[in-house]
């Protein structure tokens, strides 16, 4: 730093501005101090490499594995021996549990095959697959048939082990998997003929209920409070009933028989309701207007509300959606006393949603209005409504109950379903239901 006058005294200091900077000041001795940075140091920036030119993304290996030796088959087959070990030991009225640790809780403690089979992973590619292949063949039976899943990977491992065995023989494994199918196909009808619950002169041999109630508890871990219940719940709505097993928030079981038809559909709005206590809507002596379309303006329904009006019955319509602009009305006028209705939206989808109209339609006696049949919700008047003795909507469920006059109908729609699952191919799913 240089200075013109000598009189001026030079102080330099040097001041920390950071931890990478600095300022030189400068001071007169004869005029008061004042402070001007002169220069400041740039932090240095890291020297980053210059990326060389040969340099690739490591991609991932697709790893290839030869049986020329049966090394591959022996893998395979220790993870299906390992996986069926595990499972087969929960199988029968003398099955153990099994405890599988928990990522995020404590241990669970279950004896059911298919739940074993999820939680099942191995460290080896090659057993992994195994796993994996027995993990499909269980899950497949379960989806057929609701369970067996743990049977089916006991059978699959006895058939692997024999297969192996007459391959390393020098079978042909194309020969052998022909044989296994057309093994099957003959053993099918030999397990419909010594089954139980069969057709003996035109007549079904029922099992007795303390057999129903044995294999229900096995299935509930050897609960029999658990068997007994479902044997009397099947006693009660009959063999070919339906029963669903739900959660509930008491401390005990219970068993509750409903008379009619329910189905997981709710109130469109809460306006409807009528006993504000239990949020429900309740109607008596109701009728049934069923669309198997959208309706998207009140106009649509005129004819029908008008009627309903003016003979003073409840009506519960259920159709594919409704609009706010179709619902607004009828809210408008059920808040007004002028009209007591209720709306939901029809249960399933696509094709099931269809046949769940069509089994409302044969319960109540009414009629399904479809364009495709030339009946138009506009022209459609009171003769196409259904009827019922009782209507309960809550708001994630509906029940309806008939006075029994529609009895041959709904006998003639049970024994066209059962027609159409005879003759159905069972690898294909059916989507016909009947909640009756």
């Amino acid at each position: 730093l240089c200075s013109k006058n000598r009189h001026e005294k030079i102080i330099s200091t040097e001041q920390t501005m950071s931890p990478c900077s600095s300022a030189t000041l400068l001071a007169n001795s004869k005029t008061p101090s004042f402070y001007m940075p002169l220069s400041i140091r740039r932090p240095l920036l890291p020297h980053l490499p210059t990326p060389s030119l040969g340099f690739r993304p490591k991609c991932l290996a697709t790893e290839l594995h030869f049986n020329h030796d049966f090394s591959a088959t022996k893998k395979l087959q220790a993870g299906v021996d390992l996986v069926a070990e595990l499972v087969g030991v929960t199988l029968g009225p003398k099955g153990r549990n099994v405890v599988l640790q928990n990522k995020y809780g404590p241990p669970k403690i279950v004896n059911d095959g298919e739940t074993v089979l999820k939680e099942v992973e191995l460290e080896d590619p090659l057993e992994n697959i195994g796993v994996k292949l027995v993990r499909q063949a269980g899950a497949r039976t379960n989806n057929l048939a609701g369970d067996g899943s743990t049977t089916s990977v006991v059978l699959a491992r006895g058939l692997i082990a024999e297969g192996v065995k007459v391959l390393a023989a020098g079978m042909n494994p194309v020969q052998l998997a022909r044989g296994i199918e057309r093994t099957a196909r003959a053993l099918i009808p030999e397990l419909k003929r010594i089954s139980r619950e069969k057709l003996k002169d035109g007549a079904f041999i029922q099992v007795e209920d303390d057999e129903i109630a044995d294999v229900a508890a096995v299935s509930a871990g050897n609960d029999y409070s658990v068997g007994n219940m479902i044997a009397e719940a099947l006693k009660k709505v009959g063999r070919k009933g339906v029963v669903r097993i739900e959660k509930g928030r008491s401390t005990e079981d219970t068993l509750q028989i409903v008379e009619g038809m329910q189905f997981d559909r709710g109130y469109l709005s809460p306006y409807f309701v009528t006993d504000c206590l239990n949020m429900s809507v309740e109607f008596e002596n109701c009728k049934l207007l069923l669309v198997d379309k959208k309706i998207t303006n009140a106009k649509e329904m005129v004819k029908i509300l008008d009627a309903a009006v003016k003979e003073k019955y409840p009506l519960l319509i259920v159709a594919e959606s409704i609009e706010q602009e179709a619902l607004a009305p009828i809210i408008r006028n059920k808040l007004r006393g002028l009209l007591k209705a209720a709306a939901i939206k029809a249960p399933a989808f696509g094709e099931c949603k269809s046949h769940y109209l069509d089994d409302i339609a044969t319960l109540t006696g009414g009629t399904v209005i479809r364009d495709d049949l030339g009946l138009t919700l506009e022209e459609a008047g009171k003769e196409v409504l259904g009827s019922t003795l009782k209507v309960v909507i809550r708001k994630d469920s509906t029940l309806i109950v008939t006075d029994g006059s529609t009895q041959d109908a709904v006998d003639k729609r049970i024994l066209q379903i059962r027609g159409l699952v005879e003759v159905c191919n069972p690898f294909k799913h059916v989507f016909v239901l009947l909640m009756i």
